[in-house]
């Protein structure tokens, strides 16, 4: 684009040329002349045709403005230049759009058949949609910056941008795009708050509508403003226009509803009414918007697609002058004070201005670094305009109109603060970090330490218990995980087909487990497991999309309770030798729950949503859960309040037990209650002799939403200070595994989720301010030098002794102290010039602050005989 004043020239017709949406544009506009390569000239006077046979003149609808007129002309004269036509019309469209002060009117000319085909194109159409392309592009950035702006103005909530890592498929890559620009504007700002405002929460969402819209223009322009002929033309522009209108209006709205919270937050009165009333003047209304955008959804039954995209560019035009005001309105909010100084004493709109001065201090304001960029270039720009003001004329006016005129995309400067705009947003190093999904988490070398100790303490619980390993596929088979889990099924991430198969990431380890245990045939297996789940669940403190489980479960025919029995003990080991703090095993049997359900009338095929429902108790109130009961899983008033009375019994195994077994209990009526207070008779007391009953508690509020339980279920619960949740759970399912199709094999199975029990491990360390070493490294060879061999070949010595030891060559000498203490490594194995002269190595202690001299020949087996008494 050619400065201010000045005119290009751009060529059409030349080999390989195309006529982009931005040069249709500069022509349209009048800032650009139109040549025709003279090889395309040549081409067409040389060409066979026919003779014109036909009269016609060449017009354009009169309901154009000049603008898309002259559009309607450009594409014109493209396609004739990419046809057979004659040299004739192509020079006389070009002298047309080049003439000064000439209408774009035409005389009856003879024509022939494929120039009048030509001449009754859809030319209007596609011009119009090119400047709408090229203007929407522009608005797109343009109003993205401006947001931000306002975002300040208004020191609002700015948590909707956050939604860049989703990480679960319900954010689009524009609504990620929109929202990952507004982070690197505003990064570094002060201004943005907590203030919650609806126009600025709806700005990703918005924002990356008239990205998509426009990007489907974009792309259906390109290829219509290149082609000789216009079959399917109008279809195609009007499958694009419509959408696009509705995201205008979207997007003005929004913005509209932002200038009036910029207006109210000017703290000046004097400048707010003044501008107030200057907007109301001069801007376009809410009304005149949706009467706009009315009229084009009309045309579209009319099918009249040449006044769709005039109605869509008058939209377009109107949304422009929107979200250029509320440039004006955030900048005067940002710039109260310095505006005030600006116009005191002076005449605004033929008013005297007297405005309050304060006494107290202007407190520096830090903006975010892309929008101070961007206030500055504006600010820049406004104080480059001569301001010729008469006495008796608005100052402020002209400011708004000085303003206006810069945002004003005919304007060619307006070109360059775009560019900068976009080089704000490209070079900021912010916008390329990689970062990881929503719900994941990297693990550092200290957080290592902490899984592996934990791991290796699980897998010593599990083998001690005689259970053998098993490893499963991160992936299932789609329908073999559908159908488990009941209202959680919800949360199964699943995989694109990727070769004729529907598959899930898996949600737990039991299914796995049991899907194998009956792919296989086995009757009886007592595995352990441990390995990441999936689930596309809201993260929040302790719960991720990416975890890992460690599962220990028995399949088979056993003893009453032995293996109910097994699992709970199995898990106070785990729970106690981890030393995580104070807990408890809260536990219930899904027999006696479903007695309850029958004892208070709830119907059969409700059972299962009310327990999923129960399961909640223990992050909402009853009341809460009374709600979803009766309003939104249909349950009476009656009824709820029964579930209730018996939700509320919580207490040690035993006495609660013998409560449920009392002559007047209403459990002793229901066949399946009976069976399951059996069940937990014997269980219970199996856990109080081997002594470990104080660490549960019988609570019939237990639900586990899980659809495959159906006897003894438990879930360990965090009692410390942190607000984990639960961290482990499990429960019988004797009907799962044949739910694949083979014989019904009884099993049970604890999970402990072990990302909370890290959460907890990692909080307990930082209040005790213990740092963990990342390392079990023994030794480090420090080579005081610059000769590698040396430390090679000393190093290899340990590592063949099998004693872990790292090496540093290094000239200076407290880079090796500093190595050792940074990475804890307790013993050092010095060599410099002296040591080699003399055949030794010198051993440091680093903690005991000792060195000792040995021969060079006996260093790897004192270095043992060192380390063997220090473990020892």
């Amino acid at each position: 684009m050619a400065d201010k004043g000045e005119i290009s020239v751009l060529t059409l017709g030349g080999k390989g040329s195309s006529l982009s949406s931005s040069s249709l544009y500069a022509i349209a506009s009048g800032h650009a002349r139109v040549r025709i390569d003279s090889s395309a000239l040549d081409r067409l006077s040389s060409s066979k045709q026919t003779p014109p046979s036909f009269k016609h003149t060449i017009a354009v609808p009169e309901f154009l403005t000049i603008e898309e007129k002259r559009a309607s002309l450009v594409v014109l004269l493209n396609k004739l230049l990419l046809s057979n036509s004659r040299a004739f019309l192509p020079q006389l469209i070009s002298e047309k759009l080049n003439a000064k002060n000439e209408t774009l009117e035409f005389e009856e000319i003879d024509v022939t058949e494929q120039e009048l085909l030509l001449l009754k194109n859809s030319s209007a159409l596609v011009g119009i949609s090119a400047i709408l392309d090229h203007q929407t592009t522009a608005l797109s950035a343009f109003s993205d910056a401006v947001a931000a702006i306002s975002c300040e103005a208004l020191k609002a909530d700015v948590a909707a941008f956050n939604v860049i890592d989703s990480g679960d498929g319900h954010t689009s890559k524009e609504e990620a795009g929109v929202a990952s620009d507004m982070k690197v504007l505003l990064n570094g700002s002060k201004l943005v708050g907590k203030v919650k405002i609806d126009s600025i929460s709806k700005i990703p969402k918005l924002h990356a509508s008239i990205r998509k819209q426009v990007k489907l223009v974009h792309s259906d322009m390109r290829v219509e403003l290149n082609q000789s002929g216009n079959d399917g033309t109008e279809e195609a522009v009007r499958t694009v226009l419509v959408p696009l209108a509705t995201a205008l209006w979207d997007l003005g709205q929004c913005s509209f509803s932002r200038v009036e919270n910029n207006l109210a937050s000017i703290g000046s009165d004097d400048l707010k009414s003044s501008l107030q009333e200057i907007f109301v003047k001069q801007h376009s209304s809410i009304s005149s918007l949706r009467t706009a955008f009315k009229t084009a959804l009309d045309l579209v039954l009319e099918q009249d697609y040449n006044k769709l995209a005039h109605e869509v560019n008058v939209l377009s035009g109107l949304v422009w002058e929107i979200v250029a005001w509320e440039a004006v309105t955030a900048f005067a909010a940002l710039e109260a004070v310095e505006l005030n100084e600006k116009f005191q004493g002076r005449k605004i709109n033929g008013e005297n201005v007297t405005v309050e001065k304060k006494n107290e201090k202007k407190k520096k304001v830090v903006l975010g670094k892309g929008t101070s960029v961007i206030l500055q270039l504006i600010k820049d720009r406004l104080q480059s305009r001569r301001e010729n003001t008469v006495e008796n004329s608005g100052l402020l006016e002209i400011w708004a109109r000085d303003f206006l005129s810069f945002l004003d995309l005919k304007d060619p400067e307006f070109d360059g603060f775009l560019l900068k705009l976009k080089d704000i947003l490209e070079s900021n190093e912010s916008r390329r970090l990689p970062k990881i999904p929503k719900g994941t988490r990297d693990f550092a070398k200290e957080q290592m330490t902490i899984r592996k100790k934990a791991f290796s303490i699980i897998e010593e619980v599990f083998e001690r218990h005689g259970a053998a390993a098993l490893d499963t596929p991160v992936f299932e088979l789609r329908e073999t995980l559908m159908g488990k889990y009941g209202e959680d099924s919800k949360l199964i991430y699943d995989l694109a087909d990727q070769g004729g198969e529907l598959c899930s990431l898996r949600y737990d380890l039991t299914v796995p487990f049991a899907r194998y245990v009956a792919m296989n045939g086995l009757s009886s297996f007592k595995r352990y497991q441990i390995d990441k789940v999936y689930r596309r669940d809201n993260p929040s403190k302790g719960r991720y999309r990416e975890f890992y489980q460690c599962d220990f479960d028995i399949a088979g025919q056993y003893e009453k309770m032995g293996p109910d029995f097994e699992v709970v003990k199995i898990l106070t080991e785990l729970l106690d030798e981890l030393s995580i703090g104070d807990y408890e095993i809260k536990l219930n049997h899904r027999m006696l729950l479903d007695g309850m359900m029958e004892i208070c009338g709830v119907p059969p095929e409700k059972f299962r949503t009310i327990c999923s429902s129960i399961d909640k108790l223990d992050k909402q109130s009853f009341d809460q859960i009374r709600k979803e009961m009766v309003e939104e899983k249909g349950l009476t008033s009656e009824t709820a309040d029964r579930i209730g009375t018996f939700v509320k019994e919580k207490g040690p195994p035993l006495a609660l037990l013998s409560k449920f077994k009392q002559e007047d209990s209403a459990f002793l009526k229901h066949t399946g209650s009976v069976e399951a207070l059996n069940e937990l008779d014997i269980l219970f007391k199996a856990l109080d002799k081997s002594k470990c009953i104080d660490k549960v508690v019988f609570d019939l509020s237990l639900a586990r939403g899980l659809d495959y339980y159906n006897g003894v279920i438990f879930e360990a619960v965090f009692k410390g200070g942190a607000q984990i949740g639960s961290i482990a759970a499990g429960g019988r399912y004797d009907k799962l595994i044949g739910m694949f199709g083979s014989k019904h094999v009884p099993a049970i199975g604890v999970s402990l989720g072990i990302e909370r029990v890290f959460a907890i491990m990692e909080q307990i360390q930082k209040d005790q301010n213990q740092t963990p070493r990342a390392t079990k490294t023994e030794v480090l060879v420090s080579i005081l030098g610059d000769d590698l061999s040396q430390g090679a070949e000393l190093v290899s010595e340990l590592w063949e002794a099998k004693v872990k030891a790292e090496f540093l060559v290094n000239k200076r000498v407290t880079k090796h102290f500093d190595r050792a203490r940074e990475s804890r490594i307790p013993l050092m194995v010095i060599v410099g010039n002296h040591e080699l002269n003399e055949g030794v190595v010198k051993l440091k202690d680093v903690e005991a602050a000792k060195e000792e001299v040995i021969p060079r020949d006996r260093f790897v087996e004192q270095v043992k005989r060192w380390l063997n008494s220090r473990s020892s």
